[in-house]
């Protein structure tokens, strides 16, 4: 059965009355009360609800309870017991979670339950309706101008250890013996006794992290070789072939080996460089792969706002997550995250973005959505050489003057290629021709390029003017928010494996920290606008003030009036 409590019904008591009416106002200013008034309406609980019958069964948890719950445990970076402990016990998140009553059907779930529910957001992907939802909601609300935006990525890592090699054919061969023996034990006793009593064995995983250096190649050589021989002795049984240990043991001898064909020394292994960025890390997470310049594990792309003027200060909101294996290159994420946005009315103007994403096709590709890429190009030109951005052009892209002022004698341009011919005595003469790109011919020297290489000249040219460097200098701000995603999140380093799992989790905590984001925004918006009021504690001064002095005024005006009282024997009575 399906239990879902309406967040638009309202109520005529208040249920958080029974709060004293500070702690109620701190409630309100801190992220709780933005959560309970903005994002909880915002949950796919319909998505989740499709997977109870709504007739058949126990009662599931309350729905936006149990979204909540999964985003408040990502957000505060929690295990599963101390997620249930703070549903049973935490004011902050019954009041985010906007749960009035003490019964332990609203306020416990037990691990089993939230293993569940987490499962199912994270198989339907519904991770993402979660932060799409969300984050379009705050957007509204804020008003968040989403012209200005910067993409980059950055490294996490699941809760895999980092092997070498050996241990690498060592874990995956134990894996595969002990899947082997539970599922087909026949087939099991086929195997050499050797093999089993090293891989199986109590000690046998740490024997092989105690080889010497020195001895690394050899135990390397005989790895490999159990490694040939298991795949070997089992490929023609289809129901192992099948296993997922049996996929794991082939994709290593794959990646890792080169087969000889020699019945002596069959196999060889592959030196590191030949070893391919997308290979098996560790059997526990075979979705992690590698990076050459960060390591094990996965990347996150990472898009969000930014505001250039100091005058007009907004919300920044990350507007894009996508996590993907570390191999892969950013030069393939601008596009993606631009439709990302486009799909959510935030689209972007302008993206500021490293060299990696500057390519011309991204570019080009950007100019279809009517988006300006701010991008370095990678690499620089030779110092010692003429390049064609050395050159110079007219408005429609014709050259015009060579770097020693001598004008074309012809232009040619057919199918996207542009020739462009000198005259044959000027260039012999000039004493620059050893580091000019022209080439000579039968009549002129020629200078050939394409569109491409005139786009990608021109913008060389414009990386060295005032105005990119005015706007590209706002690109290090996005050091700042994976900074902040990591710290405040613990999104660098997850207790999870798997992609799907670190999906989940990434995403999660880039949509907690908008809302920590919206929340402290919304506070500093909330003391702006007292400031444009007299400050509270000058007119409590004030007050002071005018009663000390009022105070003085009434002893002196005592003191007159018993003086008086005195001299002329009357009693006046004054009422004060």
């Amino acid at each position: 059965m399906i239990l879902i409590k309406s967040q638009n019904q309202m109520s005529f008591i208040d249920p958080w009355d029974q709060i004293s009416p500070k702690r109620r106002k701190m409630l309100d200013a801190s992220w709780s009360g933005l959560f309970q008034k903005t994002i909880l309406r915002s949950f796919p609980v319909k998505e989740i609800a499709n997977h109870f019958d709504k007739n058949m069964g126990r009662p599931t948890k309350e729905l936006y309870t149990v979204i909540g719950v999964l985003v408040l445990q990502q957000a505060f970076d929690l295990t599963d017991i101390e997620t249930v402990e703070q549903l049973a016990f935490n004011i902050q998140w019954h009041y985010a979670l906007n749960i009035t009553e003490e019964s332990d059907t609203a306020k416990y779930m037990c691990p089993k339950t939230l293993w569940t529910m987490r499962k199912i957001v994270m198989e339907n992907n519904l991770d993402q309706i979660i932060f799409n939802e969300g984050t379009g909601k705050l957007a509204e609300i804020f008003k968040v101008d989403p012209t200005n935006q910067r993409l980059d990525s950055t490294h996490i890592k699941s809760n895999m250890k980092r092997l070498g090699r050996i241990c690498l054919f060592s874990e995956t061969i134990h894996k595969f013996l002990v899947n082997l023996k539970k599922g087909h034990k026949e087939q099991f006793e086929n195997i050499d006794k050797e093999i089993v009593d090293r891989y199986l064995s109590q000690k046998s995983l740490e024997c092989f992290s105690r080889v010497k250096p020195s001895d690394s190649h050899k135990s390397l050589k005989v790895v490999s070789r159990d490694l040939f021989d298991l795949v070997q002795q089992f490929k023609g049984y289809d129901e192992i072939k099948n296993m997922h240990s049996y996929k794991q043991i082939e994709r290593d001898l794959k990646e890792q080996c080169n087969l000889t064909g020699n019945d002596d020394n069959p196999v060889n292994v592959k030196a590191p460089k030949q070893i391919p960025s997308d290979s098996l890390q560790n059997p526990s997470d075979p979705d992690a792969t590698y990076s050459g310049h960060k390591g094990q594990g996965y990347q996150v792309q990472i898009m969000g706002t930014f505001s250039s003027s100091k005058e007009k200060k907004g919300l920044n909101l990350i507007t894009h997550v996508e996590v993907e294996p570390a191999h892969k290159s950013d030069a393939h994420a601008l596009i993606p995250a631009i439709e990302s946005a486009k799909g959510r009315d935030l689209l972007p103007q302008k993206v500021l973005a490293d060299s990696l994403y500057g390519s011309d096709n991204n570019h080009e590709s950007a100019k279809e959505y009517s988006v300006q890429l701010v991008a370095p190009l990678m690499g620089a030109p030779k110092a010692e050489c003429i390049s064609l951005s050395d050159f110079r052009f007219s408005d429609d892209g014709q050259i015009t003057f060579c770097p020693q002022n001598k004008c074309p004698v012809e232009i040619r341009k057919k199918k996207g290629k542009v020739t462009v011919c000198f005259n044959s005595q000027h260039c012999q003469l000039c004493s620059h021709l050893e580091e000019c790109p022209v080439k000579v011919g039968r009549k002129f020297y020629y200078l050939r390029y394409t569109d491409k290489d005139y786009r990608i000249a021109q913008r060389r040219v414009y990386e060295q003017t005032e105005e990119f460097k005015a706007q590209y200098r706002w690109r290090s701000g996005i050091e700042a928010t994976m900074s902040e995603y990591k710290k405040k999140t613990g999104v660098g380093r997850l207790r999870v494996r798997g992609l799907d799992a670190v999906r989940f989790c990434a995403t999660l905590k880039a949509f907690a920290l908008n809302i920590f984001r919206a929340s402290v925004f919304r506070i500093g918006k909330l003391l702006e606008n007292q400031n444009t009021f007299p400050n509270k504690a000058i007119i409590l001064k004030m007050i002071y003030v005018v009663k000390e002095r009022f105070f003085v005024f009434k002893q002196i005006f005592l003191i007159k009036l018993n003086q008086f009282n005195d001299f002329f024997d009357v009693k006046l009575i004054l009422w004060v």
